[in-house]
């Protein structure tokens, strides 16, 4: 990663919370705690944060909480053609009259533009999932209820009843912070909330993980490798990663960018 988009995650990140501990950069930007350490005294003679023992904090803090993880418009730039592959080879699994649900996600959101042209009826949690599908096709579209996190764009239920109560799904396409031993892993207690009561209305769970989210780690557990029906990844898995998600029973769709062969197991 380079050191300007570095600097741009790491200022996003204190914006969004009173302190950001070097720990949590490291995790967000995958650089070591020396680089870390050095982008936060950069920013803060440059007068973007305050540098602070064990991390660094906004010069203006937040009024509210918000979600951990980076921002949508930062995810959304890494990984592109990756993203782009895996999202061709999950679009493919849909089918004319499917009931599906799409979460909020940057791979997920690549999805979209190829179900334009199907009849189906869609539960997202995303803003921009929902309103492309709005303005280029005829789908049906649900969005489940909540409160709404700008910088993720998605909506997040507080309560235990919305939208999904009254929707079932055969399939869902889900993304994920990371992908583990344990399983499929998240950063922020809210957003595991809502997708567990998202993966109940569905029949089968398709997980959407670019090969970085098996080098990350989180502490917050969502499902565990057996509960994942498929998983769409790119080439770069690695063959450790493929052999684990076999021994779960996992059916693994490795999505090659264009010009390479698809390959799949299972």
């Amino acid at each position: 990663m380079h050191e300007l988009e570095r600097h741009r995650i790491i200022v996003s990140a204190v914006q969004r919370k009173p302190v950001a501990t070097v720990g949590e950069l490291v995790e967000l930007t995958g650089a070591s705690e020396a680089t870390v350490r050095r982008d936060i005294a950069s920013l803060d003679l440059d007068k973007k944060l305050r540098r602070v023992r064990g991390g660094a904090e906004a010069l203006h803090p937040p009024q509210r909480s918000a979600l951990a993880g980076r921002p949508f418009a930062v995810n959304d730039t890494l990984h592109v053609a990756e993203k782009a592959a895996i999202a061709r080879e999950a679009a493919a699994l849909c089918e004319d009259d499917d009931d599906i649900i799409v979460n909020g996600g940057t791979t997920t959101f690549r999805m979209v533009p190829l179900l334009a042209e199907r009849r189906l009826q869609v539960l997202t949690n995303s803003f921009p999932v929902a309103s492309y599908l709005l303005e280029h096709s005829q789908n049906d579209v649900a969005i489940a209820g909540g409160a709404i996190y700008r910088e993720q764009n998605i909506v997040l239920s507080m309560g235990s009843s919305d939208a999904t109560d009254d929707f079932c799904a055969r399939r869902m396409f889900m993304g994920a912070h990371s992908v583990g031993r344990h399983g499929v892993m998240e950063s922020d207690p809210l957003v595991l909330q809502s997708e567990r009561r998202l993966m109940e209305r569905a029949d089968e769970l398709i997980v959407l993980a670019d090969s970085s989210k098996f080098s990350r780690r989180s502490s917050l557990v969502l499902c565990s490798l057996q509960r994942i029906d498929v998983l769409v990844t790119d080439s770069g898995i690695s063959d450790e990663a493929v052999t684990m998600l076999e021994a779960a029973e996992v059916r693994v769709i490795v999505a090659h960018t264009k010009g390479t062969e698809l390959r799949s197991t299972g």
